[in-house]
């Protein structure tokens, strides 16, 4: 019980902190808001990704909403593990076939057939380089062919990685936009090439351009 109420009161602060820290401002598609259950499919940059696309969403989608995670970052100490445990019930992957007991595709279905939505990464790991993305992994096709009635929304996220720059401990205050596109959901005949390409294009076409960031 007491856990519970631990995990409510730090799960408004991490949001209040996080629209704070980055005035952060949900772009919605002009069909409207995503379907009631969703998988959100983002590019990723910094270990707070997820945290902004949860801050922005809804009550409503938001408490439905659970991160897709590495097992071993979220678990290496309790308080990572209460974190990701209690305060986000994030559905965690072991990243290291070795490792594995369970299937990440299984685990994820699994969560979407309890009512979830998830916040997913397709690029796997946090896109240190210059370019836009990194390939997709095969994980989003697989589990779009499982589920293939659950919308999947690409979610663009812009200038959070400006505001916790690799090396840097102390967060620096900016404005962060997260940009919502059109749902999308895989084709009955489409192979893995071409669903991935079609994912990754939806997803870029949200970016913004360099005029755009230098606005």
């Amino acid at each position: 019980m007491i856990r519970d109420f631990l995990a409510k009161l730090a799960s408004v602060a991490i949001m209040m902190f996080a629209r704070a820290l980055t005035a952060a401002r949900a772009l919605w598609h002009e069909t409207g808001l995503p379907p009631r259950q969703s998988v959100y499919f983002a590019n990723h940059s910094s270990h707070g990704d997820f945290i902004l696309i949860w801050a922005v969403l809804p009550p409503w989608l938001r408490q439905r909403a659970r991160p897709v995670a590495g097992a071993e970052y979220w678990l290496k100490s309790k308080l990572t593990s209460f974190i990701g445990r209690d305060v986000f019930n994030a559905v965690l992957i072991e990243r290291d076939p070795a490792a594995r007991t369970s299937d990440p595709v299984e685990q994820m279905a699994t969560a979407l057939d309890e009512g979830a939505s998830l916040i997913v990464f397709p690029e796997g790991t946090r896109n240190q380089t210059d370019a836009k993305l990194l390939p997709f992994k095969s994980g989003l096709y697989h589990l779009a062919r499982k589920r293939p009635d659950v919308a999947l929304v690409p979610v663009w996220i812009n200038n959070l990685n400006r505001v916790m720059p690799k090396g840097e401990f102390v967060p620096i205050p900016l404005i962060c936009t997260i940009n919502f596109g059109e749902p999308l959901k895989v084709e009955a005949d489409e192979s893995k090439e071409d669903f991935i390409a079609r994912a990754q294009g939806a997803l870029l076409s949200l970016a913004p351009t360099q005029t755009d960031n230098d606005a």
